[in-house]
């Protein structure tokens, strides 16, 4: 259409929000050869575990039919109860398989992507119904991919059936006088001799459609650089992620202010519900405040300040003063620098005296 972009002018990674809508959408990325390499490890597994069993539940079947055939008569109701006792044994036997493979298909689709509810596949597009969109469907690049895929395919499982079959050419020619149950069981080995083979085959084909198929849809799912400003704009519009990042910058600067706590010099406190922690060294022309914080943020400074040996303060006027006026990582302001130097002082007077007396001990 002529309001889409070109391919050439979507040149950046889709971000996350494109890709979940996209998925919202029941757009995924997905392989049909590897639901196919699915389908046939379930076939490969019926054939080696249920095809006895099949087998036994048929031949009974048969068995007592033929050994009963004198009395269903056409036309009683006998015959209509003979027929539901074969469809309900036919039925039986059927289910199981039939369950497993439902089974593989399920897992074929969630080893892929994520279970998707969405309606937006079946709405309907005048693309789908356009002549023109068909023609160009059925000469686009994803049709002769396919058209290559499905004739390599149909060469390979021939000729592997060809590899199979003619070693037991000699050995098929005695199948016609065989008993049921050996025929069954010839059936069941060239049966998993073949699906085997082809199993090895098509894992080949579907691990590299799958890779062929994502990197597809990856593409597509690229955006220009104008949809990228348009999508920033709107999440920035959005009061739920503005909330979500003032969040995560509050929480950033907490936690680089938390690591500035081991380098300051003092902490003042109220003492349980302010904290600001002060760092002095000589040639300094005013402490900077190095964090601040109420409550449970005051608590941890604290704690820190006692792990890293930092003295404590309490001095309750001063402490709710400086966290009300001072910013972190800024000079502490003009009229409180008389009651911060004392505070200093006094911090370093008792430095003074651990280290007389630690050399004296």
């Amino acid at each position: 259409m002529a309001d889409e972009p070109d391919k050439s002018e979507k040149t950046e990674d889709p971000s996350e929000k494109k890709l979940q809508d996209a998925h919202k959408r029941g757009d995924v990325a997905k392989s049909q050869e590897l639901t196919t390499w699915f389908m046939l490890l379930g076939t490969a597994l019926i054939f080696s575990l249920m095809a006895p069993f099949t087998a036994g539940t048929l031949t009974g079947m048969l068995k007592n039919v033929m050994a009963n055939a004198d009395q269903y008569e056409i036309g009683e109701a006998g015959f209509a109860g003979f027929w539901n006792e074969i469809a309900g044994t036919v039925l039986l036997v059927a289910l199981v398989p039939l369950l497993i493979l439902a089974g593989f298909a399920l897992a074929a689709n969630l080893v892929q992507h994520a279970p998707v509810w969405s309606l937006d596949p079946l709405k309907p597009k005048w693309s789908k119904v356009s002549p023109l969109s068909g023609a160009k469907r059925l000469f686009s690049k994803d049709a002769l991919v396919n058209f290559a895929k499905g004739l390599a395919k149909l060469s390979i499982v021939s000729f592997i059936m060809f590899l199979v079959m003619w070693p037991e050419r000699d050995r098929l020619d005695t199948l016609v006088t065989a008993d049921p149950a050996t025929l069954m069981l010839t059936f069941q080995e060239m049966g998993i001799k073949i699906i085997l083979a082809t199993l090895a085959v098509v894992t080949v084909v579907a691990g590299l459609d799958f890779m062929y198929q994502r990197n597809k849809w990856f593409e597509k799912q690229k955006m220009t650089m104008k949809e990228v400003r348009d999508e920033y704009k709107q999440m920035e519009g959005d009061p739920k992620v503005k909330a979500k990042l003032r969040q995560i910058r509050a929480e950033r600067g907490r936690q680089r202010m938390m690591q500035n706590v081991p380098d300051a010099s003092v902490v003042i406190t109220n003492p349980t519900h302010y904290a600001v922690a002060l760092k002095y060294e000589a040639g300094m022309s005013a402490p900077i405040c190095m964090a601040k914080g109420v409550d449970q943020v005051a608590l941890k400074i604290r704690e820190l300040a006692t792990e890293h040996d930092i003295p404590i303060v309490e001095n309750p006027p001063l402490a709710r003063a400086l966290h009300a006026t001072v910013e972190i990582e800024e000079a502490i302001p003009v009229q409180h620098f008389k009651a911060v130097a004392e505070v200093i002082g006094y911090v370093m007077r008792l430095r003074r005296v651990r280290s007389w007396s630690a050399k004296s001990s």
